[in-house]
């Protein structure tokens, strides 16, 4: 095969993304080669450009995607070419440390997933190890397949973990992609209400968004406490789970303030920063759960492909951009701008 475009993180520090040729990669016995239909542009690519994410460059961007498998690795047996798949950006996890061996291997510490420790999916083609991959219904577009990635996450963090109840009060600070699917994933597990926080400069379309796919509240950080607002919502009592999505230091310190007591607090955003300040002693008080999260394991995969698939998750409501790689630079600025929300690169 001819080389690839490939958009690539080419040194440390921050920027230092381009578009590159490289090498059409060669499966090896226990992978696949898979031509990448769609891939979406995760917060995580943009914490990278900023330096403020690990990454082992020169390495191309890019873990989550959905596509069609071109070739097999000579001991494939249960894939073929023509499988549509995605796949869990698990890569190189040993399968030896005690994290591998309790099922647990999107924490091993040898795990190096597409896009950040190896070559991803913003280019035509990846490989994957068989073992990580799942199929997707023949009437999934590959459009929604490219949001399976996040989706899962959400199943993992809020449903699997969070364990939403009928009827309770759920809190989310961030309308971006993984705040809007928390809401539908709240839905769908029969939340009673749902209140999603965001930021003036999310008002022209993410919290319009939002309300679309059924927050039933919506509080502007800047024009109203956040707190205070939940407590007169709440009549006083806080929110039964917050799902904080938003990575903002204030954000997260405000989730004490939110949550009733003996509830929970279920992490998903990441902060880009070493440390920040956090009421200890208040959350202590409150005696709530407190749930960091990272990637995904097993079991909320093809939960959350079922999920999309009967369009619990509708995640083709929050697609706002679908380009060409050539397309990169100002997709990501949109991002960055809040003027949009999951955005689909097409290779």
């Amino acid at each position: 095969m001819p080389n690839m475009l490939g958009l690539f993180k080419t040194a440390k520090g921050p920027g230092n993304l381009a578009l590159l040729e490289s090498p059409v990669p060669e499966p090896q016995a226990n992978e696949v080669l898979i031509e990448v239909k769609a891939a979406g542009i995760c917060g995580t690519d943009i914490h990278i450009l900023h330096d403020q994410f690990p990454y082992w460059p020169p390495v191309i961007l890019g873990h989550e995607f959905s596509g069609q498998i071109v070739q097999v690795g000579n001991t494939v047996t249960d894939y073929h070419a023509g499988d549509r798949v995605v796949g869990e950006p698990h890569t190189k996890a040993c399968g030896r440390c005690e994290l591998c061996r309790t099922g647990n291997i999107q924490l091993c510490a040898q795990k190096r997933s597409p896009g950040w420790g190896i070559h991803g999916a913003f280019a035509r083609f990846l490989v994957m190890p068989v073992h990580l991959l799942h199929r997707i219904p023949d009437e999934m577009s590959y459009e929604d397949a490219a949001v399976i990635e996040p989706t899962a996450n959400v199943v993992q963090d809020v449903l699997e973990r969070g364990r939403v109840e009928p009827n309770d009060t759920v809190v989310i600070l961030g309308p971006g992609t993984i705040g809007l699917l928390s809401v539908m994933a709240a839905r769908s597990a029969g939340a009673g209400r749902v209140i999603v926080v965001g930021a003036r400069s999310d008002a022209a379309l993410r919290l319009p968004k939002a309300r679309e796919i059924g927050a039933d509240e919506i509080i502007v950080a800047e024009d109203e406490d956040p707190v205070e607002a939940v407590k007169r919502i709440t009549g006083g009592r806080g929110a039964d789970m917050v799902v904080e999505a938003s990575g903002s230091p204030r954000a997260i310190a405000s989730a004490v303030g939110i949550v009733r007591r003996m509830g929970r607090i279920t992490q998903i955003g990441l902060t880009g920063r070493p440390e920040i300040s956090f009421p200890w002693d208040a959350a202590s008080w409150k005696v709530c759960t407190i749930m960091f999260n990272l990637s995904t394991g097993f079991t909320c995969w093809d939960r959350a492909i079922g999920m999309v698939a009967s369009k619990k998750i509708d995640v083709s409501k929050i697609i706002t951009h679908r380009e060409p790689l050539a397309n990169w630079q100002p997709v990501f600025n949109d991002l960055e701008n809040a003027c949009g929300l999951k955005a689909l690169l097409i290779p």
